[in-house]
């Protein structure tokens, strides 16, 4: 029964350390903006396709 107050004192140390290191993540601005990561990958593959139409329609020189 002895380990338990041990166990309470690790868990507490290492919830404490989560929560700074999230303190120290929105700090820096890394949740700032969640919108634009997932458009990039949708515009993205727009542009790749227009990349790919436009590759085809050049004639070929070797």
């Amino acid at each position: 029964m002895s380990v338990i107050p041990l166990l309470v004192i690790c868990s507490i140390i290492i919830a404490g350390g989560f929560l700074v290191a999230f303190l120290w993540a929105v700090g820096r601005g890394q949740y700032d903006d969640l919108h634009t990561p997932a458009m990039k990958i949708i515009l993205d593959d727009r542009n790749t396709e227009q990349n790919d139409n436009n590759d085809n329609k050049r004639p070929r020189t070797s």
